[in-house]
């Protein structure tokens, strides 16, 4: 949708955007030219799912079970582990559920999420053994977003978002 500003507007990741979000009480701020443009044209629409699922801030770290992805979790054949051996899957679940709401509430085609994320992961993800590695895969809300439609983007793929962008606008 468009917002009357430039053109359609893009979730996200809260973190990005230099909120205190991630779950050791960080923001991973990201200092980038093209999103400091879509904030000013009010393009943006920030969001952490971790959060919109009831997750507090700070947070023991979660990971997707090892060989695993987040359509798996999604559809109920594997689950979220945190570090402390709890179960937080629910919460990411309703996070995920609460990006989509978000997307069809404002007609939104387009998100860049936090790679290596468990939620916002799009091309990499934890291990699932908290050995400080990744492995290719996408976390619960990069996969529900792109189930729907949404052109999902890492923050390392600005570039390519807008190019999406700006095709949606020629639309």
């Amino acid at each position: 949708m468009a917002d009357g500003q430039g053109g359609p507007q893009i979730l996200v990741s809260a973190c990005l955007l230099g909120a205190p979000v991630r779950y050791d009480g960080r923001a991973q701020d990201l200092r980038a030219p093209l999103l400091d443009r879509w904030q000013a044209a009010g393009l943006v629409v920030p969001l952490c799912p971790e959060l919109a699922g009831g997750l507090p801030v700070p947070r023991p770290p979660a990971e997707i079970e090892a060989g695993a992805q987040g359509w798996q979790v999604w559809l109920g054949q594997a689950r979220l582990r945190d570090a402390e051996g709890g179960d937080p899957t629910a919460a990411f679940r309703a996070g995920a559920e609460a990006a989509l709401a978000l997307v069809r509430r404002h007609g939104l085609q387009i998100a860049v999420l936090k790679e290596g994320s468990p939620s916002c992961g799009s091309q990499r993800i934890a291990s699932g053994h908290f050995d400080g590695t990744k492995r290719a895969g996408e976390g619960l809300t990069a996969a529900l977003l792109r189930h729907h439609g949404v052109q999902v983007f890492s923050e390392h793929g600005l570039e390519a978002a807008e190019a999406a962008r700006l095709a949606l606008a020629r639309r």
